[in-house]
Order: structure tokens, then C-alpha cells, then sequence
């Protein structure tokens, strides 16, 4: 007998797996790379996990021909990856260097080759150290400085690339980049936050402006988003009013503007002690405001939040990693507690039920705009055994519940139109170093010697049924 039965998804849906440039390509000095900011911070003691670095990685700049043919071989229809500005556009400002460029030119070739749609996303947190030398994301020339970057990559990849992301989570790059600092370029400055990011909406308004302009009509342009799905810790009206306050910064600083042309009133009240808002200038909000084609959601475990209770607890210790600072600018006493269930090896806890309640709120906020799953995944600690085969069955597990929680979504009119497993590879994980493993695909960090693990043939199988199996 069988505790669910087969879910088929619509016949277009979309199976790929993505990545990010900094956690997998290294080649971190050639080809005249220049450092951004994740080179500068991995490099500073202390900073990331047994002084890891993404000098290397996965040495995906080299090895991308026998990346694809992973790809090929288990299925893939699509591939998200993101581009390292620092090396297209070196100081991030002026013409691109062509080596840079040709290196996403044959990716792209390869990928379609082998019929594999590839999916760019332009941000994916590595900025270049020259910009932040000049005051990075807090400071409005970024943003201007973004969108002749997109206009760079668009002009070079828009003949081939029909999918585009602007960035990908600017809330991990304001918050935990300006706020707790657990994130490069590791700063503790609650304005700055606040400052990074709107100009990292904006960068996604002139973004958006900068492709359309060189973009064939037919391409698709969205953004990446990791909306929190925050949960109060009791029906106490303190606790839903903690997790109002922790939605606004979590998610509605970034989607308000970008769906609905405005910052909400009750983000603007809870910081007012922080900053005046001052650097939003006349028209700021319509730039951001533009028409995208789709959403894409990141969705990884809840957050459950209660107002100040007095127990004892983790400074920081909110699920985005461990400070003395607290990234919750305006609402620093807000309590986090961890969730119930059974959790990863990032000590997350596993709960579908989130994914398909993010879905069907965009669904309900977002109408006509197409949702994607751009990462979803679970970290474990995957061993190969005596004959080097990796079995991941707690992966296979977590997969299965979150691509229930999609079909559940997709049943009850959500308009999702496919599901980017997290990650292709394990990978440098950012301030976890390499101690954290996320992909269906093994990595040996000494020989670099890629092995597909079990849950890669099983999401293999489902991509080739278009349908999930049943769950014994």
C-alpha cells in the first residue's frame, strides 16, 4: 500500500538544478578576474568555516563540458547559473573583458547543444571589490553600475538566453552582508542595510529596463527572491505582531516595491528609529516597479518568531547563521526558535508545507506572473561508500515531500512552471566553507571527481516521468 499516489505535473514544467559562480567555478585569478567581495572575505581569517575559499571550487571554469554532460546524461532540461561580474566587467565599470564574456558564450553553446535551457541570473552575491572599495551596495552608483552590467551580459548571451534572473536573494546580501556580517562583505551597519537594500531593488528596476532594451521580445525576465515564511510562535498578539515585523524585512522590502510599486507603511514605521528613508529619492519605486514575466521563489525551512519572551538564547542564531549582531534592523528583540521536525545537516527543519504556503501567497499576490522554484534542496552529510557509490536517501526523502508540496500548490491554481533542485554540485557553501553538502552530485574536494548520488538518478527519473512516484 501506498501513502500517496503518482503526481503528474503540466506538460511544459521545467526540471533543472542550479548553481552560482563564486561556489563552484573557481579560476578565481584568471583570464583577468579580479576579486569581489566573497574573494576578499573568504581570504580574511576567521571569516568562513577552516579558511575555505572559492579559489577552486569545483573547478567548474574548466571542467563545464563534463558539467553539461552530467547534466545531459541525468536529464536536465534546464540550468540556472549566474555570472561572476568581477569577471565580465573587472572593476565593475567600463567595457567587459571578452575572455570573461566567451566563457558564458560556450557554456551557453554547450547547454543548448544538448538541449538544456540555460538560465541566466546576473546577481548572485559576488560583487566586485572595486565597488564596495567605493561604498558597495549602500551606495546608489551600484545600482547605476548594475544595469550597464546587464546591458553588458544581455547584448552578449540575449541571442541564445531566453530566461533571466536580476539577482538572486538581495535579502541575504543587505542583511547578511551590511547587517549581521555573516555574509561578505561582512558589515554591521543597520542604515546600510536598509540603503543596500532599496539600491538593490533598484538594481533590479534599471536591470530589468537595461535587458529589455537589448533582449529579443520573447525573452523572460524575472527575479530570484528567498521570501521568508514566518510563523509566530502562538496566536498571542505580540507574536503575530513579531511576525509582521519580521515579514517586512524579510520579504516585503523587496517584493512590495517590485509587485506593487511601493515600500509598505509598516516596514517605513518599525525602522523610523534607524533611518528617515532619506535615500529613497522621486521615483525611485516606479524604477523598481517594472512588468516581469516571472517570479522565482527560494524556499529552504520556516522561521518561527514570538515576541520577547526573557528565555535565554543564541544571539543571531535566527537560521541565517550565528553573530553578536542582529540583521533585524528595527526589530532586534524579535525571538527566533527553531521549528519542529526532523532537520538537515544545516539544522534546518524539514517542513513542505512552507513551500506550498509561499506559492500560493505569490500565487494570490502576483497574479499572471509565473512562478518558478529557483532553489530548493537539503544539506546532508553524503559519505560514498566501499564502492564509491553515494547513497542520499534523506535527500530523496526531503525532494519527494517538497515536489508534493509544488503539485499541491499547482492543484489549488498555482501557476508554477518548474523546479530548480539546489544544488547541481556540492559546492563551497558560503561561510560554511565546504563542510556543507548540497548537491545531488558528489564532489571530492581533493580530485574533484564528480559522482551522481542516488537522488540525483531518483530527480533523474522523476524529470523523465514528468511525474512524481509514489511514496512507499
Amino acid at each position: 500500500m501506498t501513502q500517496n499516489p503518482p503526481r503528474a505535473f503540466p506538460a511544459d514544467f521545467l526540471w533543472g538544478s542550479a548553481t552560482a559562480s563564486y561556489q563552484i567555478e573557481g579560476a578565481a585569478r584568471e583570464d583577468g578576474r579580479t576579486p569581489s567581495i566573497w574573494d576578499t572575505f573568504a581570504h580574511t581569517p576567521g571569516k568562513v568555516f577552516a579558511g575555505d575559499t572559492g579559489d577552486v571550487a569545483c573547478d567548474h571554469y574548466h571542467r563545464w563540458r563534463e558539467d553539461i554532460d552530467l547534466m545531459s546524461e541525468l536529464g536536465l532540461g534546464a540550468y540556472r547559473f549566474s555570472v561572476s561580474w568581477s569577471r565580465v566587467q573587472p572593476t565593475g565599470r567600463g567595457p567587459a573583458v571578452q575572455r570573461g564574456l566567451d566563457f558564458y558564450r560556450q557554456l551557453v553553446d554547450g547547454l543548448l547543444e544538448k538541449g538544456i535551457t540555460p538560465v541566466v541570473t546576473l546577481y548572485h552575491w559576488d560583487l566586485p571589490q572595486d565597488l564596495e572599495d567605493t561604498g558597495g551596495w549602500p551606495e546608489r552608483e551600484t545600482a547605476e553600475r548594475f544595469a550597464e552590467y546587464a546591458r553588458i551580459v544581455g547584448e552578449a548571451l540575449g541571442d541564445r538566453v531566453k530566461l533571466w534572473a536580476t539577482l538572486n536573494e538581495p535579502f541575504c546580501s543587505s542583511f547578511l552582508g551590511y547587517g549581521s556580517g555573516v555574509h561578505a562583505p561582512g558589515r554591521h551597519e543597520p542604515e546600510a542595510v536598509l540603503k543596500s537594500a532599496h539600491h538593490l531593488n533598484l538594481a533590479h528596476g534599471l536591470g530589468v529596463q537595461a535587458l529589455r532594451s537589448v533582449l529579443p521580445r520573447d525573452a523572460q525576465i524575472g527575479v530570484s527572491l528567498n521570501p521568508g515564511v514566518i510563523r509566530p510562535r502562538t496566536d498571542a498578539p505580540a507574536d503575530l505582531d513579531a511576525a509582521r515585523r519580521i515579514d517586512a524585512l524579510h520579504t516585503r522590502i523587496f517584493s512590495d516595491p517590485m509587485l506593487h510599486g511601493g515600500y509598505p507603511a509598516d516596514l517605513r514605521e518599525d525602522t523610523a528609529r534607524v533611518s528617515d528613508w532619506s535615500f529613497v529619492r522621486p521615483g525611485d519605486e516606479a524604477t523598481i516597479h517594472q512588468e516581469i514575466d516571472f517570479l522565482g521563489l527560494n524556499y529552504y525551512t520556516p522561521t518561527i518568531v514570538s515576541a520577547p519572551s526573557g528565555e535565554e538564547r543564541v544571539a543571531g542564531n535566527d537560521g541565517h547563521g550565528v553573530s553578536e549582531y542582529s540583521q533585524w534592523v528595527g526589530s532586534e528583540d524579535v525571538e527566533f526558535h527553531p521549528a519542529p521536525g526532523e532537520r538537515t545537516d544545516m539544522g534546518w527543519a524539514v517542513d513542505p508545507t512552507g513551500l506550498t504556503d509561499l506559492l500560493l501567497r505569490f500565487h494570490r499576490e502576483a497574479p499572471g506572473v509565473a512562478l518558478y522554484i529557483t532553489e530548493n534542496g537539503a544539506a546532508f552529510e553524503d559519505k560514498p561508500d566501499a564502492s564509491g557509490a553515494v547513497h542520499d536517501p534523506e535527500r530523496i526523502a526531503y525532494l519527494h515531500g517538497h515536489l508534493t508540496a509544488v503539485h499541491k500548490a499547482i492543484e489549488q491554481g498555482a501557476d508554477v512552471r518548474g523546479y530548480y533542485v539546489w544544488s547541481l554540485l556540492d559546492n563551497f557553501e558560503w561561510a560554511y566553507g565546504y563542510s556543507k553538502r548540497f548537491g545531488v552530485v558528489h564532489v571530492d574536494f581533493e580530485t574533484l571527481e564528480r559522482t551522481p548520488k542516488s537522488s540525483a538518478r531518483w530527480y533523474a527519473s522523476v524529470a523523465a516521468a514528468n511525474e512524481l512516484p509514489a511514496l512507499a
